[in-house]
């Protein structure tokens, strides 16, 4: 009843999943990401355990596949169920059910896998592929928004849309981004809003929070209070009218 995709960033070697169903808070069951180990979607007649038992399976070193055979394999369920995983090495393994509802499949490339179950039919990941595979100059949350996009104009979830997140991890075992949009009629375009939004402050303040490496964070709030009311003046100063009618600012570009 979804379709996702999951990669790791070669260049800042963060790991995301994005995802987007016709079922409520897809967001709460299908992601699992690991900033160090990697990144997991578990799907279908899903089973929260290939997520959870996966992810601790990924923190030990394991690879992708080793991961996907332990916990697919003692599974009687397995028939109804569909998995993908990127490991920290950017290995990807993937398991589609037999009886998963049509149509359901799954495609790995290097850093990246997508997957879905009850979709409109292939074309839906190909074009999720070959999106993200294309936009390889874009920022790492835009570009797997990009490649959601893409899914959803070639027919997405053929029973329509409810849902979709993006769960994104940097190095941290909390995540850099985690937006989700549980029950809305276009979840997609919310997502969309929602990462505006995040840009405003909270990406900023992420930037200063406590990592493994060093515990405390950033102590001085000075320069970031600083940026973020620099930012704030210079979107009022955008919104203002101008006889020139500019046109508006860029997308993200990658940091």
């Amino acid at each position: 009843m979804t379709y996702s995709i999951v990669a790791r960033d070669p260049e800042t070697g963060a790991f995301g999943v994005a995802v987007a169903s016709r079922f409520f808070a897809v967001g709460a069951l299908v992601p699992h990401v690991h900033g160090c180990a990697g990144a997991i979607a578990t799907q279908a007649f899903v089973s929260p355990l290939y997520g959870t038992d996966g992810m601790d399976l990924l923190r030990a070193g394991k690879s992708a596949e080793a991961v996907l055979r332990a916990v697919t394999e003692r599974d009687a369920g397995r028939h109804s169920r569909q998995m993908h995983v990127i490991d920290a090495l950017g290995r990807g393994a993937a398991f589609t059910g037999d009886t998963c509802v049509d149509w359901a499949g799954h495609e790995i490339a290097e850093d990246v896998s997508v997957a879905g179950n009850m979709l409109a039919g292939p074309q839906v990941l190909e074009a999720t592929l070959a999106a993200y595979l294309e936009h390889a100059d874009l920022a790492f949350d835009a570009r797997l928004m990009r490649a959601m996009e893409a899914g959803e104009a070639a027919g997405g979830d053929k029973r329509g849309r409810q849902s979709a997140a993006l769960r994104i991890c940097r190095g941290e075992a909390y995540p850099w981004l985690d937006i989700r949009a549980d029950d809305h009629a276009d979840p997609l375009a919310e997502l969309r809003r929602l990462r505006a939004v995040a840009g405003e402050r909270f990406l900023h303040v992420a930037e200063a929070l406590p990592t493994a490496d060093n515990v405390s964070g950033t102590l001085d709030r000075g320069p970031l209070d600083a940026k973020i009311v620099a930012l704030e003046a210079a979107r009022e100063d955008a919104g203002r009218p101008s006889a020139s009618h500019a046109s508006p600012p860029a997308g993200p570009r990658r940091t």
